[in-house]
């Protein structure tokens, strides 16, 4: 993981081992995601007793526009089977200890995995139903009325202020550039999820500098 994870430490004492294993796991999952912002995982030794010796990971995973959470705490069943096998010296002790606590680790990102590819399907989805949008371009507006007028592929579309994404509406001007998807309104089709992809000022601009000769040197 290019962005070192930050491991915290409840009710035990910093174990290099346990370290090792959350920085291995965590480096494992830029294979299903690679554009990870952030990483925090908390690990909770057994301090409490209704606990059953378990030890609790949270892991904190920062993604584009959403943080996924996982906590892998002991369910009841662990708990009671955990009791029953407690049946160990106390040279054993400290073996076993890490051995849950490895356990635990694996576990917690092994459910964070499956979050990941799930999120990175989502955003997949997300991206190609974007590209599929048909483009447009505004033609007609009535701001005091709230609705306007899209020219695509020769046909005009209805649109109203509130099937403008993120507000934009009132930056819309006659010649924008946006992006939409069509539905059947009840007076023929009509857009929603209109998205301004240039201002009329930008189109201007990058017409601009293209148009601008570059002085000799």
């Amino acid at each position: 993981m290019t962005l070192e994870p930050q491991i915290i430490f409840r009710n035990m004492d910093k174990a290099p081992g346990i370290e090792e294993a959350v920085l291995k796991e965590a480096a494992g999952l830029e294979r299903f995601f690679p554009r990870i912002m952030s990483c925090r995982v908390a690990v909770e030794g057994p301090g409490r007793q209704e606990s059953g010796g378990l030890f609790n990971i949270r892991i904190d995973l920062g993604v584009p526009g959403e943080e996924l959470v996982v906590e892998h705490n002991p369910s009841l069943h662990t708990t009671l089977r955990n009791v029953e096998a407690t049946r160990t010296t106390k040279a054993s002790e400290p073996r076993r200890e890490r051995r849950d606590a490895l356990r635990a680790v694996h576990d917690a990102f092994h459910e964070m995995r499956r979050r990941l590819q799930d999120y990175a399907r989502r955003m997949r989805g997300s991206v190609k139903q974007r590209a599929r949008l048909p483009a447009g371009k505004v033609i007609r507006l009535s701001p005091d009325e709230s609705f306007g007028f899209l020219e695509t592929e020769g046909r005009e579309v209805y649109f109203h202020r509130n099937s403008v994404m993120a507000g934009h509406f009132d930056r819309l001007r006659i010649g924008s550039q946006v992006r939409f998807a069509e539905e059947k309104g009840e007076k023929g089709p009509q857009a929603s999820s209109v998205r301004l992809v240039r201002s009329v000022r930008q189109g201007r601009e990058a017409a601009a500098a293209v148009l601008v000769p570059h002085s000799g040197g």
